[in-house]
């Protein structure tokens, strides 16, 4: 397709505009839509390079320095250039559509000039005079002949494209840059928005996170620990080092609350445990006052597999931390089993507030809202990869006791849940049948020696035919406690689900 040029006969610049080969424009809007989705990716690997320069024990010196800032000066380039590549795909399809139509509109303007009376330029030419202006008053825009009326809704189109073009250019290269030194300062001069978007939307908040540069990520990172660890949709890392840095803090505050150092201590004591033998753990929230914490054992940014366990009534992360994150290790290490190739994270999340009294463990009040929490969580791990460019794992979700029920209402938010699979264990029964939790697989786990199973309290019983889930193998003499037990045959299972080799 050549430029639109302003020829100063109307003929001559439909005849030119019915030529242009919209199908190769559509192509290459096709490359530049692949180059825009690779792009994230590339981004994400350069940027974990800046991360690893300014951790402490890393390359140090004068050149450590000058490459440090080099690639610093480039992430936060290619951060607004990131940003430009989709403001600028979006007006390269607004070009094409507009590009088409112009196109099948000067076609079909040329063919109907045949019927014309006169040459088509003097036609427009007449249509412009007075006299034309009043008939279309008196005899209606009907009174226009179609070869006219159609060449100029050709034209306005061409207008329309002509502007879609600039726009496209304007907001991918700035229009200062003079060169490359330039180019790359005046794209890394653009200045991020310093605070997530109102209102927790996961998706909204991974797309911010990841249009800031390396420097003002690491920056909040450092200077606001609370918000990034607690916002769902920024990836692990950053909420790890957030919420490490947070830890701290309380850790080294003799004026802190006691129960928050007591949380602290166990929450550090359960990192500490997992790093001394040389594994990978992640701080992936820590949320003092509202007594919640999820911590990883595995890299969630990159693992092909994700667990989340959901524990049940009575649970906080001052008493049951370590106990959940034994579970969710010893799941891991299951999976592991299960596919010895698999890159694995499993998180103990304890994510909401558990029920503990006896009204609130009887109704779906605290369920509710950790449901919205769980939901949340779940978007965020799927939002962050996704921005990434980082190919979206395998997420399964495994409820215990009342987890199941907190699991149950995440379903019920707005979207579907973003998990692969879910696994009920020991489950007071839900409101609705397997379908109803949105998860492609759903597993259950019921014993004859766990009563809460066989309940029904909040609904249908999960061993029931009518609920629909794939059966788990549990021993006889499973308690309600004995799900993850390493020589019962449900843990094994479990691990199978996680890594995708368990026929659902």
């Amino acid at each position: 397709m050549s430029a639109p040029v302003a020829y100063p006969d109307p003929v001559l610049r439909l005849q030119t505009v019915a030529g242009w080969d919209v199908v190769s424009l559509r192509a290459g809007l096709h490359a530049l839509t692949a180059l825009d989705e690779g792009f994230p990716a590339w981004r994400s690997r350069l940027d974990a390079v800046v991360r690893e320069l300014e951790q402490d024990g890393c390359w140090s010196g004068p050149a450590a320095a000058q490459a440090g800032e080099l690639l610093v000066r480039l992430s936060s380039a290619a951060a607004a250039l990131d940003l430009g590549f989709a403001a600028s795909r979006e007006e390269c399809a607004r070009l094409a559509r507009e590009a088409a139509t112009a196109a099948e509109r000067a076609a079909t303007a040329l063919a109907l000039a045949r019927e014309l009376p006169m040459p088509l330029d003097a036609a427009l030419a007449a249509e412009d005079t007075l006299a034309a202006s009043v008939d279309r008053l008196v005899l209606g825009p009907g009174s226009v002949p179609p070869a006219v009326a159609t060449a100029r809704e050709a034209l306005s189109a061409v207008t329309a494209v002509e502007a879609a073009a600039g726009r496209a250019g304007e907001v991918l290269v700035p229009a200062a840059a003079t060169g490359p030194a330039a180019w790359l300062d005046a794209l890394a001069g653009v200045d991020p928005v310093r605070r997530p978007p109102a209102g927790g939307d996961p998706a909204a908040t991974a797309h911010w996170w990841a249009a800031l540069p390396i420097a003002a990520q690491l920056t909040l990172v450092e200077s606001q620990p609370r918000i990034v660890g607690s916002s769902d949709g920024v990836p692990a890392w950053a909420r790890d080092r957030a919420n490490r840095h947070a830890l701290r803090q309380v850790l080294a505050d003799p004026r802190a609350d006691e129960d928050h150092r007591a949380t602290a201590r166990v929450v550090a004591e359960v990192l500490a445990a997992e790093e001394d033998a040389g594994r990978v753990a992640q701080l992936h929230l820590l949320d003092l006052d509202a007594d919640r914490v999820a911590v990883a054992f595995g890299d969630l940014d990159s693992a092909e597999a994700v667990a989340l366990v959901v524990p049940g009534i009575y649970t906080s992360p001052e008493d049951d931390l370590a106990g959940v994150a034994g579970d969710a290790r010893d799941l891991a290490t299951a999976a592991r089993h299960a596919d010895s190739a698999a890159a694995v994270a499993a998180m103990a999340w304890l994510g909401y507030r558990a029920p503990h009294t006896v009204p609130a463990v009887l109704t779906r009040g605290a369920a509710v809202r950790g449901g919205a929490l769980l939901d949340a969580a779940l978007a965020g791990l799927a939002g962050a990869r996704s921005t990434a460019g980082t190919a979206l794992p395998r997420t399964t979700v495994v409820g215990h006791s009342y987890g199941t029920v907190v699991l149950d209402e995440a379903a019920d938010r707005p979207g579907r849940l973003a998990a692969d699979a879910v696994v009920l264990l020991g489950s007071p029964g839900m409101e609705d049948d397997a379908a109803a939790l949105e998860a492609p697989e759903v597993y259950d786990a019921a014993s004859a020696a766990d009563p809460i199973s066989w309940s029904g309290w909040f609904g249908t019983e999960t061993w029931a035919g009518r609920f629909g889930s794939t059966g788990l193998p549990t021993d006889p003499g499973t308690g309600h406690s004995g799900y993850f037990d390493r020589d019962r045959p449900t843990l094994a299972a479990m691990g199978e689900v996680v890594v995708g080799r368990r026929a659902g």
